[in-house]
C-alpha cells in the first residue's frame, strides 16, 4: 500500500466485513488520507487492536447494538449519510438538521451463508443466521447512491479504490463499475439463499441436516465472467465463461491454466466432460475425450498405463484430443502425452518433472484443478451445483445430476443361464462406470479395466453396437471375449445379436423393455451371460 496519499474528497467511511482480508492495511491507507473511520463489532475491534482510531457505529448512531448484534447499522443516521443526494442542496441541508454526517465510502462484506450450507453437517439454523441483513442494505444503499458514495465489496479491490481515492480519480463509470460489483455479490448471495430456502423439505427441522429436494421449487442463477474464450463453437460466434460466486472446489470453474493459449468454448466443454468422467474411476484413471464424447478411458496399475491403454482405445481420434487424469500427472505420463497432438489436459496437479517436458508444448492448454483427493465426491453439498441445467426457447429444463457410477450396483440381477465370470464381471462394471458420460443411444465394449470400443450418439442403437464393435477390430482390439455395456434397454433383441456376433460374451444394460423376455431368449440361445441393472443412464 503506498503512503503519503493526499485527502481529496472522501471524508467519512464505514467498514463492516466478514472477510478481514486486507481490511487493516485499506483502513490504514484511509487514515493516512485523514478519511474518519466509522466501523461496526468484530470489524472495529480489528482495527481498533491495530492501533487505527475507529468510531463504533452505536456512537454515531447514539444506539446500542441489538439482539446480540443482529441489528447494528440500520439507522437512519447510516442510511441517511449514505443516501443523501450530494447535488441536492435540500437534502445535504436535512443531513445538517437531523445532524446526520454522510458517508462517502462503504465497504461491506457479507455472511459466508454459501460456506455454511456447503458443510455436510450444518442446520437449519446455522443457515438462517448466516442471512445477512445490514450488510445487504449497506452496499445496496452504497450502489442506488454510487454518484455520490465509493462502495467496495471485494478485499481485491481494496488497492485499486484507495489509489483512486488518494488520485481523486473518481469518476460516475469507475463508481458503477465498483456499484455493479457490489450488486453482483447480494445477487449471488440471495440466490443462494433462495436456492437452498426453496430446496428445503415440508419436514425440515431447526436443529438438524436437511435432506433439500432433488428438484427446488425456483431456480435463482447468478454468474461472473471468468474469461474471454477464443470463440465459441464456431469462430464467428464470440464466447466466454462464468462461474459462479461460490465456485464448488474440483470443477473447471475453480481451475488454474498453468500454460497454453486461450482456451475456447469446445475446449472447455470437452475438458469438463473428460473432468465429470474421471473422476468416476476409483484407480488411477486416463480418459481421451474428443467433441464432447469419450474417445478412450482406462484404468491401469499406473497412470502412464491407464493413459496408453485409453488412447489405444481410438488412437486416430485421439488426435487433437482433451485428457483428462484423476492423479497428477507424472513424468512417464507427460513423456507418453507430447509424443502425439492434444489440446487441452484437467487434471489435480502436475509433478515439476512433467510440467518441464510438457512445456515443450507451448500451446498445450494444462488446467490444474484443485480436489480434496475425493474425486468421485458428490456435488450434493451446496447451492445449485448438484442440478443440470439446459436453456431451451423459453425457459429451462432442470433435473438433478446423475450420479452415475454413484449408483450403488448391488442390485444388478443376471437374468440369463449362463452368469458373468469374475473376469467379465470387472469389465461390465468398469463400462457401466464409463457409460453415464457417453452421449446416448450409447454403446461401449471393454476388456477388463479398458475401453475397446465405442458407438455413441446414434439414433439406433444396433447402430451403435456396429460401430462399437467395428471400430474396435479396426484398431486390433480383441472383441472375441469382451463385454458390452448399453446405456437403456434394447427394444429388439437385433442389438444382443449383432454383438454376440462379434464376439461379445457379457452385455450389461437397465432392462425394461416390453421385449425384455424376447431380448434375454436370445441371450441364453447365443450363450451370452446378461446383466440388467435397472437404472438408465442417458446423456440425451
Amino acid at each position: 500500500m503506498a503512503t503519503n496519499r493526499r485527502m481529496r474528497t472522501i471524508k467519512t467511511a464505514l467498514l463492516s466485513v466478514y472477510d478481514k482480508t486486507g481490511v487493516v492495511d485499506f483502513a490504514k491507507g484511509l487514515h493516512e488520507l485523514g478519511v474518519q473511520l466509522l466501523s461496526t463489532g468484530g470489524t472495529a475491534a480489528t482495527l481498533v487492536d491495530a492501533g487505527l482510531p475507529v468510531r463504533q457505529i452505536s456512537e454515531h448512531t447514539a444506539s446500542p447494538e441489538m439482539l446480540d448484534g443482529r441489528v447494528k447499522t440500520l439507522h437512519p443516521k447510516v442510511f441517511g449519510g449514505i443516501l443523501a443526494r450530494r447535488d441536492d442542496d435540500s437534502q445535504m441541508a436535512e443531513l445538517g438538521v437531523h445532524k446526520v454526517l454522510p458517508i462517502d465510502l462503504v465497504a461491506v462484506n457479507l455472511y459466508p451463508f454459501a460456506a455454511t450450507v456447503a458443510r455436510p453437517q450444518h442446520t437449519v439454523q446455522e443457515a438462517l443466521e448466516q442471512i445477512d441483513i445490514g450488510g445487504v442494505t449497506l452496499l445496496r444503499a452504497a450502489a442506488k447512491n454510487s454518484p455520490g458514495v465509493v462502495v467496495v465489496v471485494d478485499p481485491a479491490n481494496y488497492d485499486e479504490v484507495l489509489d483512486a481515492v488518494c488520485s481523486n480519480d473518481l469518476p460516475l463509470s469507475r463508481r458503477l463499475v465498483w456499484a455493479a460489483r457490489a450488486i453482483a455479490h447480494t445477487a449471488s448471495y440471495e440466490a443462494s439463499i433462495c436456492n437452498y430456502l426453496s430446496g428445503l423439505p415440508e419436514n425440515a427441522a431447526l436443529d438438524a441436516t436437511p435432506e433439500l429436494q432433488d428438484v427446488p421449487d425456483t431456480v435463482a442463477m447468478t454468474f461472473d465472467r471468468v474469461q474471454g474464450l477464443r470463440y465459441g463453437e464456431n469462430p464467428h460466434q464470440k464466447a466466454a465463461f462464468f462461474a459462479d460466486e461460490a465456485t464448488v472446489p474440483r470443477s473447471l470453474g475453480a481451475a488454474e491454466q498453468l500454460q497454453g493459449k486461450e482456451l475456447s468454448f469446445n475446449n472447455i466443454l470437452d475438458l469438463d466432460a473428460a473432468w465429470r468422467l474421471v473422476r468416476a474411476l476409483s484407480v488411477a484413471g486416463a480418459v481421451v475425450m474428443k467433441h464432447n464424447n469419450p474417445c478412450g478411458a482406462a484404468c491401469g496399475e499406473s497412470l502412464v498405463d491407464a493413459y496408453v491403454k485409453a488412447r489405444a482405445t481410438d488412437p486416430v481420434s485421439a488426435f487433437g484430443s482433451v485428457l483428462g487424469f484423476n492423479e497428477p500427472v507424472d513424468v512417464d505420463t507427460a513423456g507418453e502425452i507430447v509424443t502425439t497432438f492434444v489440446e487441452a489436459i484437467a487434471a489435480p496437479g502436475f509433478t515439476s518433472d512433467a510440467l518441464e517436458i510438457l512445456r515443450e508444448k507451448e500451446n498445450l492448454r494444462l488446467l490444474n484443478v484443485p480436489t480434496d483427493g475425493e474425486l468421485a465426491a458428490s456435488y450434493a453439498a451446496a447451492g445449485f451445483h448438484r442440478h443440470d441445467i439446459r436453456w431451451v426457447d423459453g425457459g429451462l429444463l432442470v433435473q438433478d445430476r446423475d450420479p452415475g457410477a454413484g449408483i450403488p450396483q448391488e442390485e444388478w440381477v443376471c437374468v440369463t443361464d449362463r452368469q458373468p465370470s469374475d473376469e467379465e464381471e470387472a469389465g461390465l462394471r468398469f463400462a457401466w462406470s464409463v457409460i453415464p458420460y457417453v452421449k446416448s443411444n450409447a454403446i461401449l465394449l471393454a476388456r477388463g479395466q479398458q475401453l475397446i470400443g465405442i458407438g455413441a450418439g446414434q439414433m439406433s442403437r444396433v447402430d451403435s453396437c456396429r460401430i462399437a464393435t467395428w471400430k474396435a477390430k479396426d484398431f486390433g482390439h480383441q472383441v472375441a471375449g469382451a463385454v458390452a455395456a448399453s446405456d437403456a434397454f434394447f427394444p429388439f433383441p437385433d442389438g444382443p445379436e449383432s454383438l454376440a456376433e462379434a464376439g461379445v460374451t457379457a452385455i450389461v444394460q437397465p432392462g425394461g423393455s416390453m421385449r425384455d423376455e424376447e431380448v434375454i431368449e436370445v441371450a441364453d440361445r447365443l450363450g451370452i451371460a446378461m446383466v440388467l441393472t435397472k437404472t438408465r443412464h442417458f446423456l440425451h
